[in-house]
């Protein structure tokens, strides 16, 4: 199974952009993902507009946040932000081995600041 990220059920997203970030004493960490063309709000997705959530799937079973912003220009949706938060060194390391599938997939790079 190809790792995947979806908003909307069924209809997969390409991420543009994934900052982390991660406490000193790693016991907390975020990561917010930016989707600045959402497919689950094409024309051609109208039926399936329905965002419940940011939705990572895998072959190890699936993560997810509700915590999604949407923005608009002009009353058209211009991009989703979505902030998913990590306790502990083990969801850290579930999330890694998510994003190292997705990033694989997706032809995706790692820039450390």
């Amino acid at each position: 199974m190809t790792a995947k990220i979806q908003l909307a059920r069924g209809v997969d997203e390409e991420v543009s952009d994934v900052r982390l970030t991660r406490s000193k004493d790693g016991s907390t960490s975020t990561a917010t993902f930016i989707i600045n063309e959402p497919n689950c709000t094409s024309s051609a997705n109208s039926g399936l507009t329905d965002i419940t959530g940011l939705f990572m799937i895998d072959e190890e079973g699936e993560l997810v946040t509700r915590n999604v912003n949407a923005k608009f220009i002009n009353g058209k949706p211009a991009g989703i932000e979505a902030v998913y938060k990590m306790e502990g060194e083990s969801e850290w390391e579930r999330f890694m081995r998510f994003m190292d599938r997705y990033a694989e997939a997706n032809d995706m790079g790692f820039n450390k600041k």
